[in-house]
């Protein structure tokens, strides 16, 4: 069976579908950022929707003021470098959950932020400035599409080898894997470091101390005990970002601004 000239289209686009990130490096993109952003709201109420209703959101003052205010601090030098992103839904859930130590960041600005990551790292508000960087970071490099995109050229070759065969029932388990694999599929180790740089600068503009980013990545090396925390599970080893954030660490407190840090942004606190 010939493959249909569908799927040697959808083969082809694969070649010319590149965007290019914030550092310049290449971006296979299938999806377009305005899209992932869509995908991503409805993905975020989703999830918070069902943290609420376990009620697994934080609403104690005092986090809710610390966590708006860091990352608002963020937001507005992240605004100020990519003014696209002004009109984003920019928003933060703080999850109730002592033993998980993570963050993320969907398209469109949606973070969540849980418990375990800001106690059992004991995390300063220029350490949690890195986190949140690290995470926004993501967004504004587009890595939600770029992952989804993968996920879409994956089910590409899939379904080719599929057709090729005339296999529906691998077709159909094809479709279903991108499916999936757009919620589920982690962000490259280059794209980890891209926004380990880019995060690294946002926090520093908006006068957080570089040097934060060292000592993080000191206590994540440490909690990691006999496997790594869930946030180091596709970063590159604590080690390496040490070094290579070290290295950064003249050049992004020269961005520090003189006046103070920056003014807050009013983002939503997801309650």
């Amino acid at each position: 069976m010939r493959v249909p000239l569908l799927l040697l289209a959808a083969a082809a686009s694969l070649l010319s579908a590149c965007s290019t990130s914030p550092t310049g490096r290449q971006q296979l993109m299938l999806i377009s950022p305005e899209a992932a952003i869509v995908e991503s709201k409805k993905a975020y109420l989703s999830t918070v929707q069902e943290l609420d209703a376990n009620s697994k959101l934080v609403s104690d003052p005092a986090v809710v003021k610390r966590v708006q205010t860091v990352t608002g601090r963020l937001v507005t030098e992240a605004i100020k470098l990519y003014p696209s992103t002004k009109d984003w839904e920019w928003s933060v859930a703080i999850i109730d959950d002592p033993d998980t130590i993570n963050a993320w960041c969907m398209a469109g600005g949606r973070m969540a932020i849980y418990t375990g990551i800001i106690n059992k790292l004991k995390l300063t508000d220029d350490e949690m400035a890195q986190i949140m960087g690290h995470e926004i970071s993501h967004a504004v490099a587009n890595h939600s599409a770029e992952k989804m995109s993968r996920a879409m050229a994956i089910n590409v070759g899939v379904a080719a080898t599929a057709a090729a065969s005339d296999n529906n029932a691998l077709v159909l388990s094809g479709a279903a894997m991108a499916a999936k694999l757009a919620l589920d599929l982690p962000n490259s180790r280059t794209a980890e470091s891209e926004a380990d740089r880019i995060g690294i600068e946002i926090a520093a503009l908006a006068g957080y101390d570089p040097q934060a980013a060292v000592s993080l990545w000191q206590k994540m090396a440490e909690v990691g005990g006999n496997g790594p925390p869930q946030f180091l599970s596709t970063h590159p080893a604590p080690a390496s970002r040490q070094k290579a954030l070290s290295s950064l660490g003249p050049e992004m407190r020269e961005l520090m601004p003189a006046s103070g840090k920056a003014s807050v942004y009013p983002i939503e606190i997801v309650q």
